[in-house]
């Protein structure tokens, strides 16, 4: 195994209208892209303060002012992601690791560096390591290669993924670890939970700190 920890970060570029779209109605759509601007900030900070080897795989517009900022200021590499589904990008971005590396997105608040670093260590004893989430699907995937089966017949975007992703580890006889819950900002009844936890991630963007569930 590689000594330093290979990480990959997929990301849209921050276009209104076309980034957190499930959280318009609630934000709008300037509100909304302010927001995935700052959970990509804040994501590229603790990947960085983990580890050298960030690989950034942006989407809708890769030459984005924003990207190009980000890989100036966190000296990171600028990839773009392939056409096709979540599983088909992750899959992507684990072939082009050199070694075992983890992905994950941008929409995870709790990851931390110490988080990243313990799911690198548990494939030592593991083929697959994932950070399941409350909504069903996982925060993050770590692999010693990638592995395209375990990335098909899913159904992206939706509770199924993690135990869907889990039954097809067990047909493939992978070694499956699963370190902890965490929890994604998706939805409009997640801003209440985020506004306790980073209240700066929200601050003028209109949602009071009492936002109820």
């Amino acid at each position: 195994m590689c000594a330093d920890v290979s990480l990959a970060v997929l990301a849209k570029a921050p276009l209104p209208g076309q980034a957190k779209t499930r959280l318009i109605p609630t934000l709008g759509a300037e509100g909304a892209a302010r927001l995935h601007e700052r959970l990509l900030r804040r994501t590229l900070e603790i990947a960085r303060a983990t580890t050298p080897q960030v690989t950034l795989w942006t989407a809708l517009q890769h030459h984005h002012p924003l990207f190009l900022e980000l890989a100036d200021t966190y000296r990171i590499e600028l990839r773009p992601q392939p056409h096709g589904d979540l599983g088909q990008r992750m899959l992507h971005a684990l072939a082009a690791m050199p070694c075992p590396g983890l992905v994950i997105g941008t929409d995870c608040p709790v990851l931390t560096p110490t988080l990243l670093r313990r799911c690198h260590a548990a494939l030592n004893d593991a083929d697959v390591v994932c950070l399941p989430a409350e909504d069903g699907g996982y925060g993050l995937i770590a692999m010693h290669r990638a592995e395209a089966r375990l990335f098909s017949g899913i159904d992206w975007g939706t509770e199924r993924v993690m135990p869907q992703t889990a039954h097809a580890a067990a047909e493939l006889g992978l070694r499956l670890c699963c370190l902890t819950t965490v929890w994604d900002v998706d939805r409009p009844e997640d801003l209440a939970r985020l506004a306790t936890h980073s209240p700066g991630l929200l601050a003028n963007l209109g949602v009071p700190t009492t936002h109820g569930r």
